[in-house]
């Protein structure tokens, strides 16, 4: 988000323009500490309602876009966004509450004017502050000032990093043997002699101070192996702690480079990280897992991806595109209309998005089925064809491929069967298999380009890098030409990175293309491969634990671990 800028456009009313007959109103919204999915639902409500956004730090601007599934902001050569390009989309206007005009920070003061300026203009504004509006933040001076100039406004809570980052690091703040705790900003001149009992401490801004905090708790009287932690980005993927002593911590914490934002907790409940850290302890917790699909198709896999800790990097390798010459589908789509075919048969999602689609650019609906036979190459194109109000007739019992699809379809029966031909909308690239063995059970196929796969355009220079280099943990592969088409435009997976696929197909392809295959679905299923590659990332880190290693990611391995990986592969 560009300093001093506002990034999109106002719901419904151009940019700045005040909407008709509006009163202002502010919402002082909590977006938590760092994981968007610890927004509230109420939360989540009133951004998809805003006409106007006041963001605070510089995740926020990527995570209303998300929510709303917003562009990101086109930029022009000097780099400034919004400046020009194509007419800007319709959504809330986006202002930077982080910095003002002259690129300096906004104080509380000058960022509640901000806020107050849109209410006068009559705007639904959302003031969106980091963990809670009224808890260690601006909330309380910026609502003073709303409530000055006379303009309603309501505070929804948020999750503050005071106990949502003890919490990601497996570190509750209370139990019945410890009631009571204590939460000190770091800034000012504290009297630890206050502190000396055994009540936990929950120390923010303290990472610089760390050394002399230590020495004045145990000149109080705590002892000097009073458990502490230290957690830097907590309930991100990047989430880091420490664990050690008051006598011990500053030089731990140097050690590990810890740096701020981080929360510090002192006191016995911290020994009880060792069996209840459960984020950092996932899967495949901070790995980066490279995706290379279509863009439509990629959100499924990268949130399941993510839900294992991981951190998904979408590079797009293929573009669906209608084909080249429509007449084929064209004439195809009337002749089903008009009784021509005894089966339809889907291979594929995205067969059942370009029929359909032609059916609405015809005007037709979902009755045009009536009387045809509808078969599905496995779960997931069962469910688009569900989508549409239509059920499968016939799905693959056993393996969930064009195979499987075969295996399971009957003969052709003259009496049985009044029609003996198969529409059968596919890419262009698909192969003939499923023909061949149609026409060997007595079928006609009118085998149909439905839409084209076109190899995407290579990602960034940076990205490129990051593959051959080994800086991806993982890269899950979904079909052969996911294989092929990141290969040809951005190179080959670096042999450190874990090769995940989604069926035999796929690893063949990819052991063409010189790659080991690490891992591969049970079955063709997204949700199933990913399941797969967070078991495999499981074993590997029980694996690192019971050898008494440290548990690293893939792509923290040594140079010559690279190299010895790669004569393996070789």
């Amino acid at each position: 988000m560009t300093r001093g800028k506002t990034t999109g456009t106002t719901q419904g009313t151009t940019q700045g323009s005040k909407p008709a007959a509006n009163r202002g109103w502010v919402s002082f919204v909590g977006s938590g500490p760092g994981d968007p999915d610890l927004l509230t639902v109420r939360a989540v409500d009133l951004i998809k309602q805003a006409e106007v956004i006041v963001t605070e730090s510089p995740e926020h601007a990527p995570l209303v876009r998300t929510l709303l599934g917003l562009p990101e902001p086109v930029e022009d050569e000097t780099g400034e966004a919004g400046e020009t390009g194509p007419a800007p989309v319709v959504g809330p206007e986006l202002v930077d509450g982080g910095f003002g005009e002259d690129g300096q920070p906004l104080t509380h003061a000058a960022r509640a004017k901000v806020v107050v300026r849109y209410a006068k203009k009559g705007f639904r504004v959302v003031r969106l502050l980091a963990g809670d509006p009224f808890l260690y933040a601006s909330g309380p001076e910026e609502a003073q000032a709303v409530a000055k100039a006379g303009f309603g406004f309501e505070v929804v809570p948020g999750v503050s990093s005071v106990g949502a980052v003890p919490a990601y690091a497996g570190i509750p703040l209370t139990t019945k043997d410890h009631r009571e705790i204590s939460v000190i900003t770091c800034g000012d001149k504290i009297d630890w002699s206050a502190h000396a009992g055994d009540r936990t401490l929950v120390l923010l801004s303290a990472v610089g101070q760390i050394g002399d905090i230590a020495k004045a708790l145990m000149l109080a009287g705590r002892s000097p192996q009073t458990p502490v932690a230290m957690t830097r980005v907590g309930t991100t993927t990047g989430q880091e702690t420490v664990t050690s002593t008051l006598e011990h911590i500053a030089a731990d914490a140097r050690a590990a480079r810890m740096t701020p934002p981080a929360i510090t907790v002192v006191g016995k409940v911290v020994d009880l990280r060792e069996t209840l850290s459960w984020f950092e302890s996932k899967p495949l917790f901070g790995w980066r897992v490279l995706v290379p699909r279509t863009k439509e198709q990629a959100g499924t896999l990268s949130s399941r991806v993510r839900g294992y800790g991981a951190v998904p990097e979408e590079v797009p390798t293929i573009s669906v595109e209608p084909p080249r010459n429509p007449l084929q589908m064209d004439k195809a789509v009337r002749g089903l209309v008009e009784g021509r075919y005894e089966w339809i048969a889907f291979t594929s999602v995205n067969a059942v998005k370009a029929v359909r689609e032609k059916f609405e650019e015809y005007g037709l609906d979902a009755r045009a089925f009536s009387g045809l036979k509808i078969a599905a190459v496995g779960d997931k194109t069962a469910q688009a064809i569900a989508a549409w109000g239509l059920r499968a007739d016939l799905l693959p019992s056993g393996e969930q491929s064009a195979a499987g699809l075969l295996a399971d379809w009957p003969e052709y029966d003259d009496v049985l069967d009044p029609i003996n031909r198969v529409f059968l909308p596919r890419a262009d690239i698909a192969t003939e298999n499923l023909v061949a063995g149609l026409v060997d059970l007595g079928w006609e196929c009118d085998d149909v380009t439905a839409y084209r796969t076109v190899r995407a355009t290579p990602p960034p220079a940076p990205t490129r890098d990051a593959i051959k280099t080994g800086k991806f943990d993982a890269v899950v592969f979904t079909s052969s030409s996911t294989v092929r088409n990141l290969v040809g435009i951005a190179g080959k997976p670096h042999p450190s990175t874990v090769i995940a696929v989604i069926g035999p197909a796929t690893a063949k392809t990819a052991e063409e293309h010189g790659l080991r295959v690490d891992v591969m679905s049970p079955k063709p299923d997204v949700e199933a491969l990913v399941d797969a590659l967070a078991d495999f990332g499981a074993a590997r880190r029980l694996a690192m634990i019971e050898a008494g290693d440290p548990v690293t990611k893939p792509s923290s391995r040594k140079p010559s671990g690279r190299r010895s990986k790669a004569s393996s592969r070789v």
